[in-house]
């Protein structure tokens, strides 16, 4: 059931050290190539919702197979793309396959895993991703440099195919929900419209792709389909995503308070390559060898979560990791191309390490108020909530380089280091907006998770 995870992962930390690289095959400016990424990131975010339904209704192990089928073949398309649009439309087929591939995986694994045994099977769950992020700069450092971009995606098909063998083999189908609830088909396009509007006009802002009254025509027509949302669900008996689970302080605090770190993790890993390499003129596997020290910080992670919340609870352990969060961000705009390697090795190390505190802490506490009965709605807002801020942060990290860059009197095609510094500076400040929420959670939260 992690495989999809390690999947996922390997192909969002492969995509972003490879995006020099495609982009002087395309022939297309770098920073257009985020369509590349949020295109897919939108996209898991639509479908995202209505994987439990369908779960429900075509047997979860089915929809898992098929889903892993859909990203295999986005890959393998991806790979042949001939042109940015091409690329960005099978990046849309891969998260119609993402959407579906990890939750439905959640959920066979909830259905069928013992209460006794859930905590050991959900470590075993979150190690793999973090294996792919850490494998992903490297594996697509050493792709780039050695072959062509596209063996970046190629490689996705076989790791596909031996999770569809390995569910086919290992995975006994959950039972289909007796009486499923009727499709909110109104909530569902509501909610694609709003946020695909939304993010498309965030994505087209100032760079010249369309006119600027488009741009803002986006914005209003997808706030508007939101607003539309948010009436329809207070109505519907059966909403595709209820937000009134939104009530629960801890679940709040999970979706809302933890979207400014969210939106942080979403820029960082699209800023820091084209730093390392079109600024500070470093090869893809060099690029590589240096960007996985987030993933190890987050890995380790795992070595010191327990101790660090027995002894600090998880409100003094969501401020501090935080404030150094925000640190550490600010502190990468002080690389340059003289600063030694090892110093920004363990700098981005500690700051994965920080980062990944946050949101394993957030993870167990937001869920603690959710009755059973409504824990499907709470998991599908909070992966929807996390991607759209992924997909927010890799919009701002392009605009607010591209905005310093026209600053600077350059262009797109020519970025130098100088033009990453303050957007570095702006995601790291960013991250501090999440205290307010966090410093209004009780001291004594979460107390019986430790």
């Amino acid at each position: 059931m992690a495989s999809p995870l390690f999947l996922q992962n390997l192909d969002t930390s492969v995509m972003a050290t490879a995006l020099p690289s495609i982009a002087e095959s395309l022939k297309v400016p770098p920073l257009h190539l985020n369509l590349a990424i949020t295109s897919y990131l939108l996209s898991l975010a639509v479908f995202l919702p209505v994987s439990g339904w369908l779960a429900d209704r075509l047997g979860a192990k089915r929809v898992f197979c098929l889903a892993i089928a859909f990203f295999s073949l986005g890959s393998a398309l991806c790979g042949a793309a001939s042109s940015l649009p091409e690329l960005v439309l099978f990046r849309v087929l891969q998260g119609l396959g993402g959407a579906m591939m990890v939750p439905v995986g959640r959920l066979i694994l909830l259905r069928s895993v013992p209460p006794s045994q859930m905590i050991s099977a959900m470590v075993w769950f979150t190690v793999p991703p973090v294996i792919g992020r850490m494998a992903g700069p490297l594996f697509g450092g050493a792709i780039v440099t050695m072959t062509s971009w596209r063996w970046i995606f190629f490689v996705n098909i076989p790791f596909g195919m031996l999770a569809i063998f390995l569910a086919l083999a290992f995975v006994s189908d959950t039972e289909e929900a007796a009486e499923p609830v009727p499709f909110d088909t109104k909530g569902f396009f509501l909610l694609a419209m709003g946020l695909s509007a939304l993010l498309g006009a965030l994505e087209t802002a100032g760079k010249a792709v369309v006119p600027t009254w488009v741009s803002l025509l986006g914005a209003g027509l997808g706030s508007l389909a939101l607003l539309l949302y948010y009436l329809h669900g207070r109505r519907q008996a059966h909403p595709i995503i209820d937000l009134s689970i939104l009530n629960f302080r801890t679940f709040r605090t999970n979706v809302v308070g933890g979207m400014p770190l969210r939106i942080a993790i979403g820029a960082s890993p699209f800023l820091l390559p084209l730093m390392l390499q079109l600024g500070f003129g470093l090869s893809p596997l060099e690029s590589g060898l240096l960007t996985v020290a987030t993933a190890i910080g987050g890995l380790a992670t795992r070595v010191v979560m327990k101790r660090v919340i027995r002894g600090f609870g998880f409100r003094q352990l969501l401020i501090g990791a935080t404030v150094l969060t925000s640190l550490f961000y600010i502190s990468y705009s002080q690389f340059s191309p003289s600063t030694p390697h090892l110093l920004m090795f363990c700098t981005m190390m500690m700051g994965g390490l920080v980062n990944s505190m946050c949101m394993v802490a957030l993870g167990a506490l937001g869920f603690t108020e959710i009755p059973k009965t409504r824990m499907s709605h709470a998991t599908a807002l909070s992966s929807m909530a996390q991607q759209l801020s992924v997909s927010f942060g890799v919009v701002l990290g392009a605009s607010l380089v591209s905005a310093v860059t026209w600053w600077h009197g350059g262009d797109a095609l020519h970025l130098q280091a100088r033009d990453f510094s303050p957007a570095f500076v702006v995601v790291g400040l960013l991250t501090m907006l999440s205290l307010y929420s966090f410093v209004q959670l009780h001291p004594k939260e979460g107390a019986g998770l430790h």
